[in-house]
């Protein structure tokens, strides 16, 4: 039988827990939150938009299910600097599957289990979220513990996205595609590619250092921004290129960290949360339709309220939690975005229409081009 060792989890304020170790034998910090998804947690932990943080699963029981491949990962790795749960199974159900300690331990990311896991959720939302290190390292004393968290950064002010954006272009093909879309890596997440594929578009991933000018060369039809982690306000390139893309008339979407670069390209501004929001259970009101949307949400900064002399903008979407701006779109331009996740792996697919939205603007601008070149004239006397 398998016995676990002890580990350890400090935070920021000085709160002290013990539980047992699984996973890696590491010692990692980060920023500590935490997610409410009660299913999906290979979606999760692979997600690049967590990069950087040590993730607390509220759902009582992780690891029944084991892993499997590609087909349920959102990135080619764990993107979580550590786990810390309630229940972690060692046996996994389902047929084909890997059992989920293998994983972690195989790539270099600790576990910390046996906790209560309602107590630490209930101090974050009071307190907020918070730097921590985690360990499953035996013989680490608090003392060295809280050396390595004294030096770990802020994620205000933290520029996260070079770690995992591409470096090079990378192209998806669609049987039978018909649209070109240049993706903007900021941390996608591979089933944004997945929905664009389904729709006909060819996808080019470039790199957050790529420029407008080699985006348009390309000649694409449509751009999406992709998600990631971090705090945009130090992604000045990628707003500075977004910003030179719009006044081009390029339908562009914009998806979670996409939409808080396209709300700084136009001026407004962005704020750290208090806890954010990370779950696959959020409601939204689409103020459009009145309609209301389940979503899966993982951000901890958030596009502030739009100004009077902002006119040129609308919000279209908000979280019924907290009526915080979940979606824009620009008034002169065939521009918009929300603050969730339309793809939503693990689900919910209430948002899926976004793409189709997508779509339709670059269906009606290729259309708008055909006219512009071959132009109907009326019949001569």
């Amino acid at each position: 039988m398998l016995s676990f060792p002890k580990a350890k989890l400090l935070l920021a304020d000085g709160t002290r827990l013990e539980g047992l170790g699984a996973g890696a034998t590491v010692t990692m910090a980060g920023e500590l939150c935490f997610n409410t998804a009660m299913t999906g947690y290979q979606e999760t932990y692979t997600d690049p938009s967590y990069y950087g943080q040590i993730l607390i699963s509220t759902a009582a029981h992780i690891g029944n299910y084991g892993v499997v491949g590609e087909d349920e990962s959102e990135s080619e790795k764990i993107q979580i600097k550590g786990l810390v749960c309630r229940n972690f199974s060692l046996h996994h159900s389902r047929y084909g599957a890997g059992p989920l300690n293998q994983w972690f331990a195989s790539q270099g990311v600790p576990v910390m289990h046996s906790v209560d896991t309602r107590r630490l959720v209930r101090h974050i939302r009071t307190q907020g979220v918070i730097n921590a290190v985690i360990s499953t390292e035996e013989h680490i004393s608090w003392e060295e513990m809280a050396h390595i968290l004294n030096e770990t950064p802020s994620m205000e002010g933290l520029q996260l996205s070079s770690y995992v954006s591409v470096k090079q272009c990378k192209d998806y093909y669609a049987p039978n595609g018909r649209y070109r879309v240049a993706l903007l890596d900021l941390g996608v997440k591979h089933n944004i590619i997945r929905c664009l594929l389904e729709r006909g578009c060819h996808v080019r991933l470039f790199s957050m250092s790529t420029t407008a000018a080699d985006i348009l060369e390309w000649q694409p039809d449509g751009l999406v921004i992709s998600n990631g982690p971090g705090d945009p306000a130090t992604l000045t390139h990628a707003i500075s290129t977004v910003a030179e893309l719009i006044p081009t008339g390029l339908p562009i979407f914009g998806i979670c960290l996409g939409h808080q670069i396209i709300a700084l390209s136009q001026g407004l501004k962005t704020y750290k949360m208090h806890h954010g929001h990370r779950g696959i259970n959020h409601p939204v009101l689409c103020l459009v339709n009145q309609k209301g949307e389940i979503t899966s949400q993982n951000h901890g900064f958030a596009v502030a309220e739009v100004a009077d002399k902002q006119s040129n903008i609308i919000i279209t979407h908000r979280h019924l939690n907290d009526h915080t701006v979940a979606g824009l779109e620009l008034k002169d331009y065939p521009v918009f975005s929300v603050q969730y996740h339309p793809e939503a792996s693990a689900g919910p697919h209430d948002s899926r229409y976004l793409f189709d939205k997508f779509l339709e603007l670059i269906i009606k601008k290729k259309e708008t081009k055909v006219q512009e070149r071959h132009p109907v004239t009326s019949p001569g006397p």
